[in-house]
């Protein structure tokens, strides 16, 4: 996944680019397999030896918390009373897409919720007007809210070759809006038409807008809203806004406590992680694996949102901490015998090791008992219901699809681009993370939702095909090593010796963009788990680009980026 299937240990050692302010340069090596946790968490100063801060105590402090609160109230409250008025339909939804992509909507459910089935309910309305922004900002919040309202409601725009009308192009704000909701797609070939339309006029104006709108539309065509991740378009459409307004508003004021709020809270949770991994002691004794504890989290910090689930980032890192270690046990660490017995002992999932299991695989294997057992009871003791049986299956499916591999490995045998991608997007671990996602939010926990996260359903396995295809993206060119090297192209090519490296290349962004779109059926259309869990799984896939976003020189701007805007730039 997050870890590829058996690269050599020259792919592990690819690292970011170090910059100069101290903020960068920790994530430059934060994200290098060579990170040391005590040094990197010193440096930030994310690890200490005292516990949080102290409440503040001075009359002073506590006059300025009471004020800042009782500005944040009133700011709800304007705010609030804002979307109660509904004067102007259009600005009323203007406000509403804004605070969605301030990540502040949580605050004005009930309210936004009101205005979206009013939307629905007179969606006609809309519907005859000739305004492209409207139409556009219309069917993407609908579609976003779970109603399936249809793509040929932008016909209208359209002439009788069925092509977007070229007096559209002056619209920007139109542009930008038809360029988002294009990425809604289900299949749909006028999406297909808005988004190459949208595309190709919002890049030829570019050179001619003022600055800032020039950066919004630069920002919205390399990072698409629906597949960008939603805090850092949080951070990037603030700035927008910061430079557009003289002045700072209710909203804006509510996003910045937000993002500091938020910020701040990440932060302890990274120092509890480091406190763990210092106590773990595990990586001492792998010495080829990889210690990057930094870009785990910031898988979890991606799928779980919000600050009611700082103790399932917690969980759900180790849970991937643990994905990455056996990984490298299988790949770097591990003999064939070896990995044979460590695969039955998962298998059998006892409370003991056998003595024929080496010493680290013994360690490592009840460690994860161990942290399997404690999730399970907090699980339990939460929702009411064991999942012990589900989260076993999905590591002992990990670790069967690891021994696949492991033996085509061994044998330089390579497989068929089929049975590559079956057995791949268990092996990507989508599946272990995703099972613990559905049982730690607790929501629509039936025996039906059971047995089909169980089954590897679509709205997992497409997010672990995506992975596995953006991973070997970014890694199959880089070895020329014997045998087979983990790489869906490496099988597409033998089995079209005719086709060129750059032609199986795009055919793997092909691929993408179809289990996007796959994605996108079971988003908006699909009412079997709940919406808290189809949103954590649309934020798993919205990261793996960030995650497999490898430059020229084998380095990740996009995560360096991502890292240093939302962990320690300050607002």
């Amino acid at each position: 996944m997050f870890w590829r299937g058996h690269q050599t240990k020259k792919l592990r050692d690819r690292s970011l680019s170090s910059k100069a302010t101290m903020a960068t340069h920790l994530v430059a090596l934060s994200f290098s397999s060579n990170w040391s946790s005590p040094r990197i968490c010193a440096a930030r100063n994310l690890r200490s030896n005292k516990t949080y801060p102290r409440a503040c105590s001075t009359n002073s402090q506590l006059d300025q918390l009471d004020k800042s609160f009782i500005n944040h109230m009133e700011n709800l409250k304007k705010v609030k009373s804002m979307l109660s008025q509904r004067n102007n339909q259009l600005e009323t939804l203007i406000t509403v897409d804004s605070l969605k992509r301030l990540g502040i909507d949580y605050h004005f459910n009930e309210e936004i919720t009101a205005i979206i089935d009013s939307l629905h309910k007179n969606l006609n309305n809309i519907s005859q007007r000739g305004d492209m922004f409207a139409a556009s900002l219309s069917f993407r919040l609908l579609r976003e809210a779970g109603y399936f309202v249809p793509s040929n409601m932008f016909d209208r725009f359209t002439d009788e070759k069925g092509d977007f009308k070229p007096c559209l192009c002056k619209d920007m704000r139109g542009m930008l809006s038809l360029h988002d909701s294009s990425y809604l797609n289900t299949g749909e070939d006028i999406l297909y038409k808005a988004n190459e339309f949208s595309r190709k006029h919002l890049k030829s104006s570019i050179r001619h807008l003022e600055p800032n709108l020039r950066t919004l539309v630069r920002d919205s065509l390399e990072h698409p809203y629906h597949m960008s991740l939603p805090s850092y378009k949080a951070k990037q459409y603030l700035s927008y806004l910061e430079r557009s307004s003289q002045r700072i508003g209710a909203i804006e004021e509510i996003a910045i406590r937000e993002f500091n709020l938020n910020q701040e809270l990440h932060q302890k949770e990274l120092k509890v992680l480091a406190r763990w991994w210092k106590n773990f002691g595990l990586v001492q004794q792998l010495t080829y694996a990889r210690d990057q504890l930094l870009k785990w989290y910031m898988w979890s910090m991606t799928i779980f949102q919000g600050p009611q689930l700082s103790e399932h980032r917690i969980l759900l890192t180790k849970v991937i901490a643990f994905i990455y270690l056996i990984d490298d046990i299988f790949d770097v660490i591990g003999s064939p015998d070896e990995l044979r017995i460590f695969t039955e002992v998962i298998n059998k999932w006892e409370n003991s090791t056998p003595e024929s299991l080496p010493d680290y695989m013994r360690a490592c294997y009840m460690a994860l008992f161990n942290l399997t057992s404690e999730i399970a009871h907090l699980i339990t003791k939460e929702h009411g219901l064991n999942p012990i049986n589900s989260l076993k299956k999905s590591w002992v499916a990990l670790c069967n699809a690891f021994m696949v591999e492991a033996k085509w490995f061994s044998a330089k045998y390579v497989p068929t681009t089929d049975d590559y991608l079956r057995n791949g997007s268990i092996s990507s671990g989508v599946h272990v993370v995703s099972v613990h996602m559905f049982f730690l939010l607790g929501h629509g926990i039936t025996k039906e939702t059971i047995d089909l996260i169980e089954s590897n359903p679509a709205v997992i396995s497409c997010t672990a095909t995506i992975l596995r295809l953006w991973d070997d993206l970014g890694s199959a060119k880089d070895e020329n090593q014997e045998g087979f090297d983990g790489s869906y192209i490496e099988c597409y090519m033998k089995e079209n010796p005719h086709c060129s490296t750059h032609n199986a290349r795009e055919h793997v962004m092909h691929l993408i963009s179809k289990k996007w779109e796959e994605l996108n059926k079971e988003y908006f259309t699909q009412r079997t788990f709940s919406p808290d869990f189809i949103g954590a799984s649309l934020n798993f896939t919205r990261m793996v680009r960030v995650m497999y976003g490898y430059d020229q020189q084998q380095k990740l701007p996009m995560l360096e980026d991502y890292a240093n805007l939302l962990l320690f730039a300050k607002m």
